[in-house]
C-alpha cells in the first residue's frame, strides 16, 4: 500500500507508486526515489524496468495534449488522478508549459492504479466523458479541477465527479450517461497497457520525445538530477539515440526549469 509521509520541503524529488506488473497490472508496491526524498519503502525490494520506452506510441490527434504536436519537446505523462504525487506534478507541468509555451507540449495519458486507489479508474473514465461531451479543453478544466479538489489517496467523494462536469460547462445528464457506461474504458486499458510495457513502476511516469539528440547542457544536467536524487532505477533514463529520456517520479518545478531551460535553449 502507498505511504502517505509528509512532504519535508517542496522541492524534494517526491516518490512514484511503484506498480509491479505482468501484462496489465498484478500487485503493487512503493518505493522512493531518492533518499532526500523524506518518503522511503521500509524494507520493500526495488523494481527493475521491464518495458521499453522507446517504444512508447507516438502523439496523435486522439491524445490531450497542452500546446502543439509538433513542438520539439514533448512530455507523455501516465498518472493516475488520486496519487498525491501526481497531483503536485500536475502544478510542476502547468508551470513548465507556461514558461516554455512555444516549445514543450505535455500529453496526458491515465494510468489508474486500482490496488493504491480503486476511485482512479472511476475518475478516469470521467475525464473521458468530459472529453467526449466537450473536447480537448473540457478534458484538461476536468482533470485540473479534479487535482485541486481530491484530497488523494483515494478520498474523493465519486458524487464530486458530475459536479465538476457542471462546473466546467458540460452537460449534467449527458455527462452521467457516459459515465453510467463503459464509454472510456477500452481507452484507459490500452493506455494503461502501454505505460507497463513501456517500462512504468508507478505514478507519475513520463516519456519526454525530443526532436534533436540531447545536447551535452541537457545530459549534464540528467547526470547530475540522477546524482542527486540517487534511486533503483535512475529518475532518468536515457534512450541510445538520446532523443527520449524517461521522468520516473514527480520532480520539483526548480529541477524541471532547469532540465527544460537546456532542452529548449
Amino acid at each position: 500500500m502507498e505511504e502517505n509521509t509528509p512532504k519535508k520541503k517542496k522541492d524534494y524529488l517526491l516518490p512514484a507508486s511503484i506498480l509491479v506488473a505482468a501484462l496489465l497490472v498484478v500487485g503493487a508496491i512503493v518505493y522512493s526515489a531518492g533518499k532526500s526524498s523524506g518518503s522511503q519503502a521500509g524494507n520493500l525490494p526495488s523494481a527493475a524496468p521491464t518495458g521499453d520506452f522507446t517504444k512508447v506510441l507516438p502523439v496523435s490527434a486522439s491524445d490531450h495534449i497542452v500546446g502543439s504536436p509538433n513542438a520539439p519537446v514533448k512530455v507523455i505523462e501516465f498518472a493516475d488522478l488520486e496519487c498525491p504525487y501526481c497531483k503536485d506534478f500536475h502544478l510542476v507541468m502547468e508551470q513548465i508549459t507556461s514558461q516554455y509555451a512555444t516549445s514543450v507540449a505535455w500529453v496526458f495519458r491515465n494510468y489508474p492504479i486500482p490496488q493504491l486507489h480503486p476511485k482512479a479508474p472511476h475518475e478516469a473514465q470521467a475525464s473521458e466523458c468530459a472529453a467526449k461531451l466537450g473536447g480537448n479543453d473540457a478534458y484538461w478544466k476536468y482533470i485540473d479541477t479534479i487535482y485541486s479538489i481530491t484530497p488523494s489517496n483515494n478520498g474523493l467523494d465519486p458524487a464530486e465527479l458530475p459536479k465538476v462536469a457542471g462546473q466546467i460547462g458540460l452537460d449534467v445528464n449527458a455527462f452521467n450517461a457516459c459515465l453510467s457506461s463503459t464509454y472510456g474504458q477500452d481507452i484507459i486499458t490500452a493506455q494503461s497497457q502501454e505505460a507497463v510495457a513501456d517500462g512504468a513502476m508507478g505514478t507519475p511516469y513520463s516519456i519526454v520525445i525530443l526532436n534533436q539528440p540531447l545536447s551535452q547542457g541537457a545530459l549534464a544536467v540528467i547526470n547530475a538530477l540522477n546524482a542527486q536524487y540517487q534511486s533503483n532505477p535512475p529518475v532518468f533514463e536515457v534512450s541510445a539515440d538520446k532523443k527520449m529520456f524517461t521522468i520516473g517520479g514527480a520532480m520539483p518545478l526548480g529541477a524541471m526549469q532547469q532540465l527544460f531551460s537546456k532542452l529548449t535553449s
